[in-house]
């Protein structure tokens, strides 16, 4: 195949799926949904892309939020959406399902009219098909005159420039009007216009793909075989027959007498929670390999492997495998008899499919204290009904210094806020982004009760009922007090608690952050601290607790060297490291961020009562009012963004900014 800048263009549905989270319930008992990207050509461009294929969605949405949700999706998962067009009339698709048995999955589309549906031929030029190794056009977009024409359309453009023609079968009556609407699920049913229809596509094709039902509605027959031979009178096309849990067949030359005398790839017997999607997955793990001129025991290999473990998930495209997920399930696939239960490959698909920022430089405002703040109020003889009022000042002011600095400093702010003070907070900054990059905020959120030790959870154990509330960008912050010489039943219930929290985090798609601090008095120096924290993160490791962060106290060069080493040997996937500041003084601050300066693995700074404390104290006391606490505030934060970026040389001259001097500390 000639060079092109993309591997792959996909035309086709484009919804949202909600999917039911309660599994054996009929649909109309279902209590609640989970949201994700769905509609078969979406799912496949989605899989490819994360597959590492360059590929492109061409399809429409609407003008609305879960508009919006599928063209970020796509982004995310590294797909072009430069052709997925707004429709300014029409309404996103949806499908509802739910998880009835192993064999029933009750489906209802929500697609009259829909974006989708109404793609056109003005929403492309001849210049982006021909940029594409590959078209994929799936069954529905043949189903009404207006998007036969679309599709034949851009068919005729992949023909005259060298792209090859993909043909997903994707057959669905209840989209060609065949059955009631409540028989979404129904995969199969008899009909000589649908399959005189798809005969007249099947020449214009190079790669054909379906399930036997599929192949018997294009060959106009319940004879699988008869149908692959009348597909093949139709078209040279390479034919991939999809035969579920016993792998896939491929004939690219005369059909034989016998299924099992063309290529044959066995496939892997798992578990099945939802078969929803798997044929999505097994499209792009095939083309993983077909548009990369791989032989066809590798592309059915990638196709079986990424089918098999997205029918052991709930879900359709959050379920497809990465990369290296894949390549390692296909290296132990015969151990793994339930890919759902295995901890190593479900570590995988969770770090290798995280929002993909590569955070660095975070500067984080950390005013999550509960107690601290009760305590300055009451101090204050101020209520405590104003320390929320007070979190809200801190944010906007921690914004607007940001925004400010971002425009001559490359940096993530961030903030750590608590819910018993600071949801208003957390309500005004979730969903948004930063000025500079348009990347989120990073948000951590704290669990534990505040000085508790051994480690307990605001809000009891139940905390997997706890995050169902928590947007997904709130990143979980534990605070654990541990050292090495702590008694065996103390380290017991501590590690029992991070692994509950773990698992439940692991379940609700949150990012985890630890923070480890030794008690007060527990280490002497910095020395001791580092080989401290050393060893209670080896012995969270042992546990197989593998959060995405952590947040310490700063160890001397010699801790931060062990600290590297011990994090990129057991879990190479953190996200990194956060230094903690306890209210250190500036000087010392400045000696940790100098000491952290060689390690990559330190990502920043999450700081808080250095910022905030004194001038929270006088604001409350009513020495200070709001603007003048606000510019403390970010007078300080600034300080510390400064001195952070200057730690690889702390005598380097600041960028030139306006004339507001950093008041509390010293850069």
């Amino acid at each position: 195949m000639s060079v092109k800048p993309l591997d792959l263009i996909c035309l086709g549905r484009a919804s949202v799926d909600l999917y039911g989270q309660q599994i054996g319930d009929r649909l109309q008992d279902v209590a609640s949904f989970a949201k994700s990207l769905g509609g078969s050509s979406c799912n496949i461009a989605f899989g490819a892309a994360r597959l590492g294929l360059k590929a492109s969605m061409l399809t429409r949405v609407g003008d609305e939020q879960f508009g919006q949700f599928i063209r970020e999706e796509l982004q995310r998962g590294g797909c072009d959406v430069s052709h997925v067009k707004t429709d300014p009339q029409r309404l996103t698709a949806l499908a509802i399902l739910s998880i009835k048995t192993k064999d029933q999955f009750p489906l209802l589309f929500y697609r009259t009219d829909c974006a989708d549906m109404a793609v056109d031929k003005t929403d492309f030029d001849e210049a982006y098909i021909a940029s594409a190794k590959a078209l994929l056009i799936t069954g529905t977009h043949f189903s009404t005159a207006h998007v036969d024409a679309v599709a034949r359309h851009a068919i005729s453009f992949a023909r005259n420039n060298n792209t090859k023609v993909i043909l997903d079968i994707d057959y669905r009556p209840v989209l060609w009007g065949l059955t009631r609407p409540g028989d979404g699920d129904n995969r199969f049913v008899s009909n000589h216009s649908v399959t005189a229809h798809l005969q007249s596509i099947v020449p214009l094709c190079d790669l054909i793909v379906g399930t036997e039902e599929e192949f018997h509605i294009a060959g106009g027959s319940t004879d699988t075989l008869a149908c692959l031979r009348k597909v093949r009178e139709l078209s040279d096309a390479v034919l991939v027959l999809k035969r579920g849990a016993e792998g896939c067949s491929v004939f690219d030359g005369a059909i034989p007498a016998d299924l099992n005398a063309a290529f044959f790839s066995q496939g892997v017997r798992v578990e099945v929670l939802n078969v929803l999607g798997a044929g999505d997955a097994f499209m792009a793990g095939f083309l993983r390999g077909w548009l990369r001129d791989e032989p066809y025991s590798r592309c059915c290999a990638y196709a079986n492997a990424s089918g098999a473990l997205v029918v052991s998930r709930h879900g359709c495209a959050p379920a497809v495998p990465t990369p290296e997920e894949l390549d390692y399930y296909l290296a132990h696939q015969q151990q793994i008899a339930r890919p759902d239960l295995d901890d190593e490959l479900n570590y995988l698909h969770r770090v290798t499919t995280r929002f993909p920022t590569l955070w660095s430089e975070l500067c984080i405002l950390a005013f999550d204290h509960r107690k601290q703040f009760a305590d300055m109020a009451q101090q204050a003889n101020a209520p405590l009904s104003r320390v929320p009022q007070l979190k809200q000042l801190i944010l906007a002011a921690v914004q607007a210094e940001a925004a400010e600095l971002q425009t001559v400093l490359s940096f993530q702010p961030g903030v750590l806020i608590d819910d018993t003070y600071g949801q208003d907070a957390l309500n005004t900054l979730t969903g948004s982004t930063n000025t500079a990059n348009q990347q989120p905020w990073w948000i951590g959120r704290p669990v534990e009760v505040p000085s508790s030790r051994p480690l307990e959870l605001e809000g009891g154990r139940s905390i997997g009922s706890r995050l169902v509330s928590w947007p997904r960008q709130h990143i979980v912050k534990c605070l654990v007090f541990m050292h090495p010489a702590d008694a065996a039943d103390l380290w017991q219930q501590q590690l029992r608690q991070l692994n509950e929290l773990y698992r439940a985090c692991a379940i609700s798609g949150h990012e985890l952050l630890i923070e480890v601090i030794p008690p007060a008095g527990s280490v002497a120096s910095q020395a001791e601290l580092g080989g401290a924290l050393t060893e209670c993160l080896s012995r969270i490791y042992d546990q197989q607790i593998r959060p995405d962060w952590w947040k310490l106290p700063a160890p001397d060069k010699a801790g931060w060297a062990a600290l590297t080493a011990l994090i990129n040997r057991r879990a190479p996937h953190c996200r990194g490291v956060i230094l903690l500041g306890l209210d250190a003084p500036a000087e010392q601050l400045m000696q940790a961020f100098r000491d952290a300066s060689g390690f990559a693995l330190c990502r920043g700074f999450a700081i808080g009562r250095t910022i905030f404390g004194a001038p929270s104290q006088q604001w409350l006391a009513g020495q200070l009012d709001d603007d003048s606490f606000m510019q403390q505030i970010r007078s300080n934060y600034c300080a510390l963004v400064l001195a952070w970026l200057s730690r690889h040389d702390a005598a380097a001259t600041q960028p030139a900014r306006n004339d507001r001097s950093a008041q509390g500390v010293i850069v």
